[in-house]
């Protein structure tokens, strides 16, 4: 038994997500996986014509989408009900929406949220009947000071308040200014973590933004474990692309993470977009290091 466990252990730190680890391996045929596609990824042909580009999402193996276009109380000029069904209509699920509302100079001096808290209840019962399960906050503007960044961890905890009061997750999601700017000589990603209330607050890390940010995203995983519920698998363009992200150390890293979902975006691309998202799904579809669900 105990052989058995250390073969496994000694197959599974030799495996990569790089094709080219080793060359006279051959693939299998790639097995289904729990993988989100963010659909900033597939933002023009979506524009062009959206049925029919959630219709190939689903056909590409995605199991669920993380919508970028909420508005006025709808998703991509859909209703919530009829967005929902739109995307289970292509076979997948709706998991997660990026949305948010900054706070005026105002709010931020008498740290009074009425009225950015009305929104957000608009928006958290739109999003409650779209399916969702999470809603994620995907950039903020730099505070000034310290005290403004508190207001923010509080204004975020209380935000995440009323989304786990109607069965949802909130979190925030990282660019790499977060990684870089100090505040105050504190770094404000590392000062979100340590001031968000865990049971409100989540972080969806984009790992690409973090490495670009100079930092290291199995590093985070390690001093602040079970905080990163869903990660934006991302690189320079398709996955595995630009060498720099280092992905077979964060899917080592993944339980420290506490990750229960893994989304892909790409933002630029050296093919079509379809071309490029396909690619990035089956790089980690390939990937034995990934796992086939998170969510277990």
């Amino acid at each position: 038994m105990k052989v058995s466990i250390i073969i496994a252990t000694t197959l599974l730190m030799l495996a990569s997500c790089n094709p080219k680890a080793d060359a006279t391996q051959k693939q299998a045929a790639p097995v289904k996986k729990d993988i989100s596609l963010q659909l900033y990824s597939l933002r023009d042909d979506i524009a062009k014509d959206y049925d029919a580009t959630i219709k190939k999402a689903g056909e590409m193996g995605f199991t669920s989408v993380e919508a970028a276009n909420y508005a006025d109380g709808k998703f991509y000029g859909k209703t919530p009900e009829e967005f929902k069904a739109s995307i289970e209509k292509a076979g997948m699920k709706v998991l997660s929406s990026h949305t948010g509302k900054g706070l005026t100079e105002k709010e931020l001096a008498s740290k009074d949220f009425t009225e950015a808290l009305k929104w957000w209840d608009q928006s958290i019962a739109a999003h409650k009947a779209a399916g969702m399960k999470y809603i994620v906050t995907p950039w903020m503007d730099t505070p000034k000071t310290l005290k403004d960044l508190q207001t923010y961890c509080e204004y975020y905890n209380e935000i995440g308040k009323r989304c786990k009061e109607n069965g949802m997750l909130f979190g925030y999601h990282n660019h790499d200014f977060e990684l870089k700017n100090k505040i105050e000589d504190k770094v404000m990603y590392d000062y979100m973590l340590e001031n968000t209330n865990p049971e409100y607050v989540f972080f969806e890390m984009d790992v690409y933004w973090v490495v670009r940010g100079g930092k290291s995203p199995v590093d985070y995983f390690n001093k602040y474990k079970n905080r990163f519920t869903l990660l934006h698998i991302k690189d320079n363009r398709e996955l595995g692309q630009s060498g720099m992200v280092g992905f077979d150390a964060i899917f080592h890293n993944t339980d420290a993470a506490g990750v229960k979902h893994l989304v892909v975006e790409v933002e630029q691309y050296s093919f079509t977009p379809e071309e490029s998202v396909k690619k990035s799904l089956d790089y980690l579809l390939n990937c034995p290091l990934v796992k086939e669900s998170y969510d277990k």
